[in-house]
């Protein structure tokens, strides 16, 4: 087989080497050192190919001039690149090539179109929708990029209005959906925390890389920011612990009321 599969190249490359197809049989072959020499039987033509040209049937066969050598910053941007590539994405890449931005004209899943599948951001602000009432203009700006960044939302459940009891909160906010918690400290400080799953009342912690909490003001908010904004670290386990018989618990004890 390996004889066979030899000659069918062979005698693909002389028939692309000349103008006229020349038979098998008029040919003779030798292998040496990863060179296969190629001399007709009728007259001192010799051809000569390296084991390489066999994948060279469909290329240009001008030679190409040399890319120019990116300089010590470019090479310095590309190993910087290469060191916070995720480890996975990088050995994927090194087999299958760089992904495309678009494959087959899909959209990629980011997190422009699924932000509650990445960490809160701590940098960006969202704009102020019509519907806000004065508390929601106060929490606006710390739901962007959430699922709730440009929605409408209402009061569902309000202590001091409902009552300081855990079956009453569960009841007003259980199934509703993601939802945002604001509290005020016997100090005034205003803060909360945002539980993109919502409730459910089944004693259970329920995860999400997207959950976070927040302060309004105060000394450590910087560059004329509404606040400061504490993302979930350590992966999407126990972001919020949902349990029927306590009020919003976020984390171990990061904010329980």
């Amino acid at each position: 087989m390996k004889q066979l599969t030899l000659i069918f190249i062979v005698g693909s490359l002389v028939q692309k080497s000349c103008e006229a197809f020349v038979p098998l049989s008029h040919l003779q072959h030798s292998y040496s050192g990863g060179i296969i020499t190629i001399r007709s039987r009728y007259n001192s033509q010799t051809q000569q190919f390296m084991i390489g040209d066999f994948f060279k049937f469909n290329k240009d066969e001008e030679v190409k001039e040399e890319a120019p050598k990116p300089s010590q910053e470019e090479e310095k941007k590309v190993v910087e690149a290469s060191i916070d590539e995720d480890p996975v994405e990088k050995l994927f890449n090194f087999f299958f090539g760089a992904k495309e931005e678009s494959p087959m004209g899909l959209a990629r899943f980011g997190s422009e179109r699924f932000p509650e599948q990445y960490p809160a951001t701590k940098d960006e602000w969202a704009e102020p929708v019509s519907s806000d009432d004065a508390d929601m203009k106060i929490l606006r700006p710390f739901l962007k990029n959430t699922n709730v960044e440009t929605r409408a939302l209402q009061l569902t459940y309000d202590a001091n209005r409902d009552g300081w009891d855990a079956t009453t909160f569960h009841n007003a906010v259980d199934r509703k959906g993601g939802a945002v918690v604001m509290c005020v400290t016997r100090m005034g400080i205003v803060c909360g925390g945002y539980n993109p799953k919502g409730w459910v009342g089944y004693g259970e912690a329920r995860g999400s890389i997207a959950a976070f909490l927040y302060v309004v003001g105060g000394k450590f908010a910087k560059n004329d920011a509404p606040g400061t904004k504490l993302i979930k670290v350590g992966g999407p386990g126990l972001a919020q612990m949902d349990n029927p018989e306590s009020g919003p618990s976020f984390g171990a004890d990061s904010l329980v009321i």
